[in-house]
């Protein structure tokens, strides 16, 4: 008998359709499995076959061949097995075909026939919803991420033997389901970590405010000790919160990933990552034998703090000048392409030379020709993708010793909130977040300049020869300092600061 099951795989972002088909005949007692199969998903026909034994069920001495169509479509994973399991009992009569009708299943069994998780529930659940299934039946480990997707029936079954029974409506299962708005508005993280904490250094905070504000990519340069990385790591704490479609997009990755939190469905901050500069190319961009996203796009509208910045190797740090412009991720293989989103704040930190000290002549032990090689390895390309550079000078003792009361971070946030909401209302109906989303069309209609400013940026363009990249991410730093003081037009104030945050690679460089 024949007999066929809907089941689903992960493409990048997305999900494919794919029909499990499973063929019971008389003949040599064998089981095949075709479809163009990575090696674990052939590894499923010793899992289902122990699994339906260990449920009580014997295989009849029949010739049995499994196909997944479509054929052209590389199958990888361990979530086909229950659905392979399901169309097999279908086909033995164990199961009636029709209760499998308009059903998505997936799930990895164990040899004992339980059912463990598994990794890109929530994009199946999307797709489910667009395949026009009427349930979505996923071990009960994934059911409340499931859940996050409203107006379609989740099932959550812990065993082989359980899901048999909801099959043939012997035992009912309750559908899963949860209140997503409730969830995220109660999941809100306080950190430990506060901006009050931070002696001095009121440049470097206000550069981090402006950043935080627009989302623009900053880099912290200094001594060590200078506070770099301590900022850094506050940087979160004064970001405007997500918004419910952020968490969702947010809570796709790491669903795929497999970094998600089973015991909470939605992602309610946003992701901060600080991958160690020994990192390859393949774990920062994505990729690898089973495609994965990497770190930038696991830093997906949240911060991706790349710290001693020089440390990493230069092709390392050459591949993210793609995602940083575009936003996205594109993977090619030689049978599929994938993309990934990789709309992040990059914040990097670094020493102006190997021993740290440049240029205080003093204390710095590197000669011009070492500085020079150290500052060397962040290429201009990339430095023209950095809408911020603030320098943070050695800490003076008073300055360590102030007993005043530093701005909390929730002081610095409430501003920066106020910002995004005029960000928001300006670009309401459109796909942009922040300001430093804006391209070069959009910049010129949302960051309109009077005669008197455009001839102030226009001879600070001429004497600074700046490239066009770099005059349009000095417009858009510009337009988020307006943003913070209330102003509706960018003023010289405005593109006077924005000018000065663009100075300092200059001083190092000497472009």
């Amino acid at each position: 008998m024949f007999s066929t099951v809907m089941s689903s795989c992960v493409i990048g972002m997305d999900s494919k359709l794919v029909y499990v088909e499973a063929d019971v005949s008389n003949g040599m007692p064998t089981f095949e499995m075709v479809g163009y199969l990575s090696s674990e998903v052939r590894e499923a026909k010793e899992r289902v076959r122990a699994a339906i034994r260990n449920t009580g069920i014997t295989l009849p001495p029949k010739r049995i061949t499994v196909n997944l169509s479509p054929a052209d479509l590389r199958k990888s994973g361990s979530l086909f097995d229950l659905p392979i399991a399901a169309a097999l009992l279908a086909s033995l009569e164990l199961i009636d075909c029709k209760n499998l009708e308009d059903v998505l299943i997936v799930g990895e069994l164990s040899l004992s026939g339980e059912i463990k998780p598994v990794k890109g529930i929530l994009p199946m659940a999307f797709a489910a919803k667009q395949y026009a299934c009427k349930k979505f039946i996923v071990p009960k480990a994934n059911a409340k991420e499931a859940s996050v997707m409203q107006n379609i029936e989740v099932i959550g079954v812990e065993t082989l033997e359980e899901f048999i029974q909801y099959m043939k409506n012997q035992k009912e299962i309750k559908k899963e389901s949860i209140n997503i708005e409730e969830i995220f508005s109660n999941q809100k993280n306080s950190s430990p970590l506060d901006f009050k904490d931070v002696n001095g250094q009121v440049l470097a905070k206000r550069a981090s405010e402006i950043a935080s504000a627009g989302m623009h990519n900053i880099l912290l340069i200094g001594p060590p000790g200078s506070g770099k990385t301590m900022l850094a790591k506050r940087i979160p704490t004064i970001l405007p919160p997500i918004s419910l479609e952020e968490s969702i997009e947010i809570t796709k990755i790491l669903s795929i990933s497999g970094n998600l939190n089973q015991d909470y469905p939605l992602v309610s901050n946003r992701p901060f990552r600080n991958p160690h500069h020994t990192i390859t190319k393949t774990s920062l961009i994505g990729g690898g034998t089973f495609i994965r996203p990497g770190e930038v796009s696991l830093s997906h509208r949240g911060v991706l703090f790349l710290d001693e910045l020089p440390e990493f190797n230069k092709s390392v740090l050459e591949s993210i000048r793609q995602p940083l412009e575009d936003r996205v991720v594109n993977i090619s293989k030689a049978t599929q392409s994938y993309q990934f989103p990789s709309n992040f704040m990059l914040v990097g930190a670094m020493n102006p030379c190997a021993c740290g000290y440049y240029p205080d002549l003093n204390k710095c032990c590197c000669s011009e020709t070492q500085v020079l090689r150290y500052l060397g390895r962040i290429s201009g390309p990339l430095l023209d993708r950095i809408d911020i550079c603030i320098e943070l000078p050695q800490m003076k003792y008073d300055e360590l010793s102030a007993k005043s009361e530093n701005e909390s971070s929730k002081d610095i946030q409430d501003r920066v909130v106020l910002a995004h909401k005029r960000q928001a209302k300006r670009y309401e109906g459109t796909e942009i977040y922040f300001n430093s989303n804006l391209n070069g069309n959009q910049i010129a209609k949302y960051c309109k300049l009077t005669k008197e400013v455009q001839k102030y940026a226009e001879n600070i363009f001429a004497k600074m020869d700046l490239s066009a990249r770099v005059y349009h991410r000095i417009l858009k730093v510009a337009r988020t300092i307006a943003d913070l003081e209330g102003a509706k037009e960018i003023e010289i104030p405005h593109i006077s600061e924005a000018i000065c945050y663009k100075t300092l690679d200059k001083k190092y460089w000497k472009r």
